[in-house]
């Protein structure tokens, strides 16, 4: 059987599953996107504005001109962005004996893995990430042999009080002695 520790936090949850049976060596981590019904309306009441504009333009001239025609494809390009389906869950399983298995999970059912052995993984590294327009934390791992550091949540971008304890299990998965100390 398993416990479930979870911590909300604006629209990412945090579910920490502690393994209470056989399975107890898998530490399994995940962050959850919240979904609202509200933002389901929203944008169905934004794709019905955009379309309805051009429509009404075609409709009281009577003809289907140019304006018309790439108006209503901007518009169609725009409702398949917004409604393309976006990430559900990011998972990450700590398998001490054995490596660090990341998985993403898709609003479509589509679940990407990647798994990577625990021989490999030189160092779990919590940074900060600062551009023009916004700052977030990240969690990459460095792996033996690779020039760049591998991000444990590729699409997400969860805030550090989620991110803390699963570099914690990260580090005592690893043994790295020193993770643990620098974050309380």
């Amino acid at each position: 059987m398993a416990e479930a520790l979870a911590i909300a936090e604006g629209k990412y949850t945090y579910v920490h599953e502690v393994g209470k049976g056989p399975p107890e060596a898998i530490d399994a981590h995940h962050i959850v996107v919240r979904r609202s019904r509200e933002k389901g309306f929203n944008l169905c009441l934004f794709t019905l504005l955009l379309f309805a504009y051009p429509t009404f333009l075609l409709f009281r001239q009577g003809t289907l001109d140019t304006l018309h025609i790439w108006s209503l494809v901007i518009m169609a390009s725009l409702t398949r962005l917004f409604l393309k389906k976006p990430v559900k869950k990011e998972s990450v399983l700590i398998l001490p004996a054995f490596g660090v298995q990341l998985e993403t999970q898709y609003g479509s059912g589509k679940t990407v893995r990647q798994f990577v052995p625990i021989s490999r993984i030189l160092k779990p590294v919590l940074t900060e990430c600062v551009t023009p327009v916004t700052c977030y934390w990240s969690l990459s791992l460095i792996i033996r042999g690779e020039e760049e550091l591998m991000l444990v949540f590729k699409e997400l971008r969860p805030p550090v009080k989620m991110l803390a304890p699963i570099w914690k299990a990260l580090c005592a998965a690893i043994e790295c002695g020193e993770c643990t100390e620098a974050i309380t």
